[in-house]
């Protein structure tokens, strides 16, 4: 079964390209009386950024939390880190940084 990657789901967040608030389904707005667990679909259209003011239509579709980030159209390119969450990428990132640390030590112990 294959979706679409450019189809919006019911959790993805929208971001404000104004400001960068992000809007999470989840938590909805409380400020303008947006229920928890309520899609950006479903959200007013007379909706405004909690934050700066700016219409709906300056969010932009940002994905699920812990989605692959970067553009959807991308994913498929490179060696197979652009699918990787930001956490995954963070302990490849660190752990090779931590690896070449060890590798570098280990060199002290040569005689």
């Amino acid at each position: 079964m294959s979706t679409d990657a450019a189809e919006p789901t019911v959790l993805d967040r929208y971001e404000c390209q104004t400001c960068g608030y992000i809007y999470e389904p989840l938590k909805g707005d409380d400020r303008r009386q947006i229920p928890e667990a309520t899609p950006f679909e479903a959200v007013p259209a007379d909706w405004r950024c909690p934050v700066c003011g700016a219409a709906k239509a300056r969010f932009s579709n940002i994905g699920e939390v812990g989605s692959p980030s970067g553009f959807k159209e991308n994913l498929g390119y490179g060696f197979g880190v652009n699918t990787l969450t930001p956490g995954q990428k963070n302990i490849l990132i660190f752990g090779a940084l931590a690896l070449g640390f060890l590798f570098f030590i280990s060199l002290y112990g040569l005689q």
